[in-house]
């Protein structure tokens, strides 16, 4: 399972709402929402595999989006 999966896994697991996609340079975007405790568990579960590796992790608080439902994997 890749990333995008593993991390839609994860949000589901903890309840998170949010989305994740690939970018062009190969690097991940991943929007989360929620619990901010739950976050630092979403990586380390993430991370959680012998093939995934997070070499870092740039953050920027968002405002709440109230109509997010779920989480998404986009871009297939």
């Amino acid at each position: 399972m890749g990333f995008r999966y593993r991390a839609r896994y994860a949000a589901q697991t903890l309840e998170l709402t949010g989305w994740v996609e690939n970018e062009d340079d190969g690097s991940v975007t991943l929007e989360v929402q929620g619990d901010p405790e739950k976050f630092l568990r979403l990586f380390a579960m993430i991370q959680k595999s012998d093939y995934i590796q997070i070499a870092g992790i740039r953050q920027k608080d968002l405002p709440p989006d109230p109509w997010e439902r779920g989480f998404s994997v986009k871009g297939y």
